[in-house]
């Protein structure tokens, strides 16, 4: 049985089921991923500070017209649309399979495919508050010539920041639970594009208690032994090819 097959037997055996995605589920829409070879991390972006330092509370601070030229150049991914794996995911959660989508990824192509339950354990690039009033301004209105170097509120004038959880910030407490409570409640855990070397997120799958625990990743995990199922191929075409087609709405209901 190839590994295609063996995810469709398991998906048919399944009622409850949820995804916990880092950011290779979104390579093959275009978004670059971070620790890989040729990822965002691997990269020499300035003469003085790594990646990881830019995109930091502390630089966020320190160096705020920096940190807003870091985002605009490399987290604000234009163009990007929800690949088949998406698309899939967000067809199982309308057959009542798939229960929530836990991600990693700050995107918002889960959403964009049709995925209404989704866990954002780091934010959204598509939500940028203000830091004074809390108003929501969209990342088209960051990108606005007038909005450099620094954006402020349309509202108040306080600085408008990204949505998302920068190093040295806390996860979103409700978040997290709902993440938790989705964990604890499958039967079926599908892991895909992630190291899992990223806590906390990464420490949410010891919470799973289900049957059937599922990584589509291009490399090795911490949590390879445990799974009955380990795959290596590109994950939008995994996903797409076991799903399609394989359930009927209100089977196993």
């Amino acid at each position: 049985m190839n590994s295609v097959d063996a995810l469709r037997r398991i998906l048919r055996d399944s009622r409850d089921v949820v995804f916990f995605g880092g950011a290779g589920m979104s390579t093959e829409s275009g978004v670059p991923d971070f620790r890989s070879a040729n990822g965002i991390y691997s990269q020499r972006l300035h003469q003085e500070f790594r990646p990881e330092e830019m995109a930091s509370h502390n630089f966020l601070v320190n160096h705020t017209e920096a940190f807003f030229d870091f985002y605009r150049e490399h987290r604000i991914i234009r163009g990007i649309r929800p690949n088949a794996g998406h698309k899939a995911l967000a067809k199982l959660e309308q057959q009542g399979v798939l229960k929530a989508v836990v991600t990693q990824n700050i995107d918002g192509l889960h959403q964009l495919a049709g995925s209404k339950t989704v866990y954002e354990l780091h934010g959204s690039i598509l939500r940028w508050p203000c830091v004074q009033c809390g108003k929501i301004h969209s990342v088209e209105y960051v990108l606005q010539e007038e909005q450099k170097p620094i954006p402020h509120c349309e509202d108040c004038g306080g600085m408008v920041r990204p949505g998302v959880v920068l190093y040295g910030e806390g996860l979103d407490t409700e978040v997290v639970e709902n993440a938790v409570a989705a964990i604890r409640q499958a039967d079926t855990l599908i892991v895909g594009g992630t190291s899992l070397i990223v806590y906390p997120a990464a420490g949410l799958i010891d919470y799973f208690r289900g049957r059937h625990l599922v990584l589509i990743n291009r490399t090795e995990t911490k949590a390879d032994a445990r799974a009955e199922l380990v795959i290596r191929e590109p994950i939008g075409q995994t996903l797409a090819a076991a799903i399609a087609g394989e359930r009927a709405p209100g089977k196993n209901a």
